[in-house]
């Protein structure tokens, strides 16, 4: 399966059950639910997937999982975020190994990388695998920005296909598809920016509160693409508080407790990491619940 970039392809969070141990049966509820709602892939292993705290052969097992019970209806893609070029090379070929259908990289994490170091990390991993790659661009928060130049001699790789455009700076949308027309994908990694970008011209939308609120977020996409467009400002107006819980430290938490609300998830997170208390938990929960009491009905979005 080749990866069309487009649509609505969650950044799921793990799953773990009370003994800190990864919760398959409640992880396959939620992937379950995702499908249902008509996303159109699945990225394991990012920020929202607690990646830093999961043990190698615990991404192993996420991704054969979930290879296994998609069924290539859907591709797989495991993010990448590695302190060297070496264990990035090993962490792709077990990702292909495993079934994945494709990358998201981060740059190299720890060091700030410069710009030249930057495009050979990237590049030479590209070089080991036969993947296709999206470049996840995230300078607010990995402190690392892979601008346009960095991505005319990226290009010359051609597994790199994709950019997930998280510099929160809206007209770099316009930039890159002036630049490189259709040769680098778009998919928007800011929640709070999505429809904005969609609408600018981004080909898809790599998403956190789908994880809690599936059916919404791919009706957004879809809405818009079909040029209803008043009706996905709609939901989106409706959406935006929860999507502000996804540009925040306690992002993970936060979306966590909208699963459970949703009745997708739960709430156990991996040390360091712990549920929320006191009144930042207070606050978040009652976003959630007003949320949930002005819930959108949807049109048929899956038939536009």
């Amino acid at each position: 399966m080749s990866i069309q970039w487009k649509g609505v392809m969650p950044a799921v969070t793990t799953k773990f059950t009370d003994n800190d141990e990864l919760d398959f049966d409640m992880f396959e509820v939620n992937i379950k639910a995702q499908l249902m709602a008509g996303v159109h892939g699945i990225v394991l292993g990012g920020t929202l997937g607690e990646a830093s705290t999961l043990l190698d052969e615990e991404k192993r097992e996420l991704t054969k999982f979930t290879v296994d019970l998609v069924k290539e209806t859907v591709p797989v893609l495991i993010n990448i975020a590695e302190q060297s070029t070496k264990a990035a090379i090993a962490a792709a070929q077990k990702a292909e190994d495993d079934g994945a259908k494709g990358l998201m990289m981060l740059p190299p994490m720890r060091y700030k990388s410069g710009d030249r170091e930057t495009v050979e990390y990237f590049k030479t991993v590209a070089n080991s695998t036969s993947l296709p790659i999206m470049v996840y661009n995230n300078p607010v928060d990995y402190k690392v920005e892979v601008t346009l130049k960095m991505f005319d001699e990226l290009l010359k790789c051609d597994n790199i296909e994709a950019v997930k455009e998280s510099t929160r700076d809206i007209s770099n949308v316009t930039r890159i598809i002036n630049r490189f027309g259709d040769r680098l994908k778009i998919m928007t990694g800011v929640d709070t920016l999505a429809l904005e970008s969609l609408l600018m011209g981004a080909d898809g939308w790599i998403a956190g509160l789908v994880c809690a609120f599936p059916k919404e977020t791919v009706a957004i996409y879809e809405l818009q693409k079909a040029g209803r467009i008043q009706e996905a400002l709609e939901i989106y107006r409706w959406f935006l508080p929860l999507l502000e819980l996804d540009i925040n430290p306690k992002l993970v938490q936060n979306i966590k407790l909208a699963e459970v609300a949703t009745g997708i998830g739960s709430e156990n997170v991996r040390a360091p990491r712990l549920i929320l208390h006191g009144e930042e938990r207070k606050h978040v929960l009652a976003v959630i619940a007003k949320s949930m009491r002005t819930r959108p009905t949807l049109p048929d979005y899956k038939n536009l």
